[in-house]
């Protein structure tokens, strides 16, 4: 598998999919992987050479010490007892921590919406509570926008659990989002509400882009 493209220098690395020079954040580690791959242009072999980097990524182990943010109780209790409530409940209980993560690290993958948490999180409730609402911009369809919401609300959650001090692996904190919090049971009973309408652009994007296939619950 790894040489059916045949390529005629390729460096094999065994970090997650999505994070070719291993994890962010750390420039040294990723500068040990760029200078592996750039040094296989001047060394003889061939015509494929294949290299596998040595080292795992450092982050993929769990660190004992994270603890995610504590909502839940407090989510529960201003809800109003329904998902759409929690999911709104939670996002608010998570400005705290998602700004530190932007005090230390002075930049955030959220914004693809244009929306802000706030409003990502009500537009997201609002789908899953039957509605269908328009796109709140212009130029971009509703289901684009639901994309983007939703995209949004994975980073914005993501960012505020990692923002102490700690050093959760990816696993960790996917568990987290997908297993622990209002927002990823949410999000796992909109793509099966939606899945079941009419609307074909939106049951391809709800079932490619709304929950990563590694965390889709069956049944």
């Amino acid at each position: 598998m790894r040489t059916a493209a045949r390529p005629p220098r390729a460096l094999w690395v065994p970090f997650e999919l999505g994070r070719p020079f291993g994890p962010p954040g750390d420039a040294a580690f990723q500068k040990r992987v760029l200078l592996a791959a750039l040094s296989m242009l001047v060394e003889g072999g061939g015509p494929v050479r294949i290299i596998d980097f040595p080292d795992d990524d450092p982050r993929a182990q769990p660190d004992p010490t994270w603890r995610p943010p504590f909502v839940s109780a407090a989510v529960a209790s201003h809800a109003g007892g329904s998902l759409a409530g929690e999911l709104q409940a939670e996002v608010l209980l998570l400005q705290d921590p998602h700004q530190r993560w932007m005090a230390r690290y002075g930049r955030s993958t959220v914004g693809l919406s244009g929306l802000s948490f706030a409003d990502c999180a009500r537009y997201v409730a609002d789908w899953l509570s039957g509605k269908a609402p328009p796109s709140p911009r212009d130029g971009f369809s509703a289901p684009l926008i639901l994309r983007f919401a939703v995209d949004d609300l994975k980073a914005y959650c993501l960012e505020a659990a990692d923002a102490g001090t700690a050093r959760p692996s990816s696993p960790q904190l996917g568990d987290w989002l997908w297993n622990e919090t209002a927002t990823g049971a949410a999000l796992h009973a909109l793509r099966k509400l939606l899945l079941a309408q009419e609307d074909e652009r939106l049951r391809l994007i709800v079932a490619n882009f709304m929950v990563p296939a590694v965390r889709l619950r069956i049944g």
